[in-house]
């Protein structure tokens, strides 16, 4: 990654800060900051050296080849990016569906909703204490708020989004090399950063092109906001069959149920497998079966994770 990107973003980070302190533009101090994060971070990764080619290593595929065919024969492009580990083009696909989805909800439904949903779930869940504000008056305030920072809010969405797939990949990058390394096997970091990228790059652009026809096909009062922007609307897991409208799930459970099936689904399956092949495939010394378990460890983690998150903030579980 060449140093001088993270430069660029470092100061752009630092511009954006320096106008909301000298300006007093609300909504860019929190961009600011996450931007010079992220310009570190991408400076930190310019030291990180790229794994060395051994005799008879292929060309490498072009970028728009890899990004179409990950989708039907993920074998193939992972064993290429073993020794040619790009990561770039399949991140830009997944911050531009991200960012294009998150734009179109917000544009679809209004800030004016998502400010209401989200006092209402604080409300709910005792954080806002009664004594020194009303429920009314925190919400009233919550959604005038999100209408004077709308057009701030509109403009900096894709940052925030591209931002955080950007730290989401470069985790789960560091995360599958300690598995790697853990089972026996032998990984670069770049290697693993791709394997993060190609890996989640299928399921999330199927999942964005189908929320994206359901978010103009359904009403907009029929929409829960929190849900639309975590989940998408594309859902085909068991998460489905313990929603809040099921007069069968006691509301004390719903939450951990509805958190714990939300893990269990095709998307899931769907990324899981995409996953597992660069996993064995990108690296080196890593068998099938150990490519699942670490799948598996990782699947398990975070359901539990995420369940007792749920348990910390009911309220917040769409």
């Amino acid at each position: 990654m060449r140093r001088n990107i993270g430069i660029i973003i470092l100061v752009a980070g630092l511009l954006v800060l320096l106008t909301n302190l000298l300006l007093k533009v609300q909504g860019l101090r929190g961009l600011g900051i996450f931007a010079m994060f992220i310009g570190a971070c991408v400076i930190g990764l310019s030291f990180i050296r790229q794994p060395e080619l051994g005799p008879g290593a292929p060309d490498p595929l072009p970028p728009a080849e890899r990004v179409t065919t990950v989708f039907y024969e993920p074998d193939a492009v992972f064993k290429n990016l073993r020794y040619h580990p790009r990561w770039l083009a399949a991140f830009v696909v997944i911050a531009f569906f991200g960012a294009t989805y998150q734009v179109a909800l917000t544009q679809r439904l209004g800030v004016e909703r998502f400010a209401e949903d989200q006092a209402t779930r604080e409300i709910e869940g005792g954080f806002v204490p009664a004594d020194k504000i009303s429920p009314d008056d925190y919400k009233q305030g919550k959604i005038k708020q999100a209408i004077a920072t709308e057009t701030v809010t509109r403009i900096t969405g894709p940052f925030w989004v591209a931002g955080l797939a950007m730290i989401s990949m470069l985790v789960l990058a560091g995360v599958y090399l300690l598995c790697v390394m853990a089972f026996g096997g032998r990984m670069n970091f770049w290697q693993a950063l791709s394997v993060a990228t190609y890996g989640s790059l299928p399921s999330v652009v199927i999942s964005s092109i189908l929320s994206l026809i359901l978010l103009y096909i359904q009403s907009p009062n029929d929409i829960i906001p929190l849900e639309a922007q975590r989940h998408g609307l594309a859902r085909a897991d068991l998460g489905l069959l313990f929603k809040e409208t099921n007069p069968i799930v006691n509301t004390l459970v719903r939450p951990t149920l509805y958190t714990m099936a939300s893990f269990i689904g095709l998307f899931q399956l769907y990324g899981w497998w995409v996953t597992v092949n660069g996993l064995k495939n990108a690296g080196e010394k890593l068998s099938g079966g150990s490519a699942w378990a670490i799948a598996l460890i990782l699947w398990l983690f975070g359901m539990l994770l995420t369940t007792v998150l749920s348990l910390l903030g009911p309220t917040f579980v769409a």
